[in-house]
């Protein structure tokens, strides 16, 4: 990945995490809790690609882990939001630009869902059956509902942040190339003049000043005879 989608995405993370423990968690919702790290992931993979989006995925799932109240395995939510932004960046078309609104919501709908259960399933796995006595079902809608709510709040702003850093001039190729057409595109169109037609203007003026001065002397001579 590239240093401004590294900055941007750590960044992004970062915020949303802080949001995520310090003000979602704390709303006390029934049944899941807004995903907005999950959303992040989502708006950043539908423009980096199923490469980047895993790798966004994994270093917010990782965090989300680390970060305190976290009371599950370290691991856990990384893989969970690795494979979710593997499989988002998956529709990122070739243009960059998404035609429509509804692939995006489509894709936070199954995120969400296959988030919650691909989350528990791991939890199984390790011996954690705290989403049975929970209820499956409700958080698996609760979650569906709370990130759809929240997703267009969240998502274009993620996404249009994202193409903004990628069309970074600083980050394009050098234009000493392209300094060079501009400087010799001012000179030509600037003033209206070539330098091939200048060149061929100051030969025109010596060639008409060396015949007035051949017809100069031939009067002088005429006039001496």
């Amino acid at each position: 990945m590239r240093v401004n989608r590294i900055l941007l995405s750590t960044a992004l993370v970062v915020v949303a995490m802080v949001i995520q423990v310090s003000v979602l968690a704390r709303l006390h919702l029934p049944g899941a809790v807004p995903d907005l790290l999950l959303l992040t992931v989502l708006g950043l993979a539908m423009v980096y690609g199923h490469v980047g989006g895993a790798l966004v995925g994994f270093g917010a799932g990782l965090l989300a882990d680390l970060a305190p109240p976290a009371d599950h395995a370290a691991g856990r939510y990384a893989l969970v939001l690795c494979v979710t932004g593997y499989f988002a960046g998956l529709i990122k078309p070739e243009t960059g630009r998404l035609k429509s609104v509804t692939g995006p919501m489509a894709v936070v709908v199954a995120a969400a869902i296959g988030s919650t259960l691909l989350y528990a399933g791991v939890g199984a796995l390790v011996g954690d059956t705290a989403a049975r006595h929970v209820g499956l079902t409700g958080l698996l809608l609760s979650a569906a509902l709370y990130d759809l709510l929240l997703a267009p709040f969240v998502v274009p702003a993620v996404m249009w942040l994202a193409r903004r850093a990628d069309n970074d001039p600083l980050t394009e190729a050098p234009g000493s190339a392209r300094a060079s057409d501009i400087s010799s595109g001012w000179l030509t169109s600037g003033t209206g003049l070539r330098i091939g037609s200048q060149r061929s203007g100051l030969g025109a003026l010596k060639a008409r000043a060396r015949t007035r001065s051949a017809r100069v002397g031939r009067i002088k001579g005429v006039k001496r005879l």
